[in-house]
């Protein structure tokens, strides 16, 4: 082998191809804020006990408001509307992550990345 070897890469080409990947990186990174934000000003609702309750969550992942039908209201089953209000909560926030995953894999090409 010549003294030396091959410094640099391929004749020097080695510097084009991290920029390209630097500016890659940065684009993506920039989309990615620009997701994160969508996704922050977003809301999303789900319903339980067939629609007696409804929670909305806010992309931040933070319950931002909660219906509750009075018919749900039952003082000899309180337990029932607890359980309505958990499932309609969990599945709010369920579709803040499946709207996250969707954006990631948008993005990078790759799906289930845990964002």
């Amino acid at each position: 082998m010549a003294k030396g070897g091959f410094r640099g890469g391929y004749g020097g080409m080695g510097g084009m191809n991290q920029a390209n990947m630097m500016k890659q990186a940065q684009k993506m990174q920039a989309e990615l804020a620009k997701m994160q934000a969508e996704l922050e000003a977003s809301s999303f609702t789900a319903a339980a006990g067939g629609g007696a309750v409804k929670a909305t969550v806010s992309g931040k992942r933070e319950l931002t408001a909660l219906e509750i039908d009075p018919e749900a209201v039952d003082p000899e089953d309180v337990e029932m509307l607890q359980d309505m209000i958990i499932a309609a909560v969990n599945e709010a926030l369920r579709k803040v992550e499946e709207a996250s995953g969707a954006g990631m894999s948008k993005i990078t090409g790759m799906k289930g990345l845990p964002f």
